[in-house]
């Protein structure tokens, strides 16, 4: 028997125009509980074991908007876009790929298994729930009741081999068909319908953002809180070119601080407190002292890497706190600044960043201008998973 891993591609196709939708950015690039609505489904796919590689379909319009490396630039409709990746993705011959829409930010590792699993030993598959609703069909003014039996509502990702789909894709090239899978139909090959998910829904209308955040943040119940601390000496500048940097944005001092990187204290206590949400050390482990590579870094890359590993668990930042400890500067005049900085590198709403500061009564090192000191406190939020070390058995003994 062949155990060799199957090589899976996942198309994320996100070159809609959202037309319907409304608004001055697509759907697909607004943010959803921190993140644009199509990164879910990228972090979905990547941080899914089976998943190979993934690439997005872009419009060519909104190349500066994804920030996707390397994207595949999508056509005018949808099935044509499918199409052209579909080709970007040939030369890497796939056994199976998955076409998902990136309107859909609910999906789930439970969810593409079911779809893998069914393309061992089916040409297609497709996720899908049974018609609840009652149907009627209206014709001039009057209603029938139709038949809900053996009815499904569609979702994505749908799943195919490889070289099937990619086949009738290039032979349907400018026809008009409702969704991958009906291709098949139409070629007479049989489609299997596995498990979809009510979480899966697709954002259609913007009341449906304020649903799919409550799915989002209900998955991720394992609420964690990390703390971090940091300190740095006050020094005259060598130059310059050395600034006072506090929470990512430059500050205007008589005096800089003192470390390997920029030493921005402030962004390296939040570092250390969301790493703690993951129990992943502290920032010398990622970013040791010693590495040459991060002489005078910007220590916003060292933020943006913590954010990294905790989506990366599925997790959420939800609320950071930031205290920064001096006599001097003034941290009143800049804290505006700062929150929108912390909020870019983290890609979270302002209203979700916290920057405040205190002094110690001219007490202490603080006190005399020595130094600045910086607390900072993060609220996560990540999925009840194995990797994060919770069993079912633990959630049963947390629950009662």
């Amino acid at each position: 028997m062949d155990n060799k891993k199957p090589n899976i591609t996942a198309l994320i196709v996100a070159a809609g125009q959202g037309e319907r939708f409304g608004g001055s950015l697509p759907k697909q690039y607004l943010p959803l509980l921190g993140r644009p609505v199509f990164m879910w489904s990228v972090e979905a796919f990547r941080n899914h074991p089976a998943i190979s590689d993934v690439r997005v379909v872009i419009h060519p319009d909104h190349a500066g908007l994804s920030g996707i490396e390397n994207p595949v630039i999508g056509g005018a409709t949808r099935q044509e876009s499918v199409l052209k990746g579909l080709e970007a993705i040939a030369p890497s011959n796939p056994d199976y790929v998955l076409i998902h829409d990136a309107a859909r930010p609910g999906i789930t590792p439970e969810l593409i298994n079911g779809i893998i699993e069914a393309l061992k030993t089916k040409e297609a598959a497709i996720p899908g729930l049974p018609v609840a609703d009652t149907l009627r069909r209206s014709v001039d003014g009057t209603t029938k009741t139709e038949s809900r039996d053996n009815l499904f509502a569609i979702q994505t990702p749908q799943g195919f081999k490889f070289k099937t789909i990619y086949d009738l894709h290039q032979k349907h090239k400018g026809q008009s068909f409702t969704d991958d899978a009906a291709l098949c139909e139409a070629a007479g090959i049989p489609v299997t319908i596995v498990s979809g998910d009510k979480g899966n829904f697709k954002l259609t209308v913007p009341e449906d953002f304020a649903f799919m955040e409550q799915t989002l943040a209900f998955r991720c119940g394992d609420v964690r809180t990390g703390q971090g601390y940091d300190v740095h000496r006050l020094v005259t500048p060598a130059n310059d070119l050395h600034k006072l940097k506090l929470c990512g944005i430059t500050v205007p001092h008589d005096k800089s601080l003192e470390g390997h990187s920029d030493a921005d204290v402030a962004l390296h206590a939040l570092t250390d407190a969301l790493l703690a949400t993951i129990c992943d050390g502290d920032i010398g482990v990622h970013f040791s002292p010693k590495d040459a590579r991060w002489k005078n870094a910007d220590s916003a890359k060292f933020l943006k890497h913590a954010g990294e590993l905790i989506a990366a668990q599925g997790g959420l930042i939800t609320h950071v706190d930031v205290t920064i400890i001096c006599e001097a500067p003034k941290i009143g005049p800049h804290r505006d600044k700062m929150r929108e900085s912390i909020a870019g590198i983290l890609s979270l709403p302002v209203s979700r960043v916290s920057v405040k500061a205190t002094t110690t009564e001219g007490l202490g090192f603080t006190g005399r201008g020595e130094g600045i000191a910086a607390e900072a406190v993060a609220t996560v939020r990540l999925p009840f998973t194995k990797t994060q070390g919770a069993t079912k058995d633990d959630i049963r003994k947390w629950g009662t």
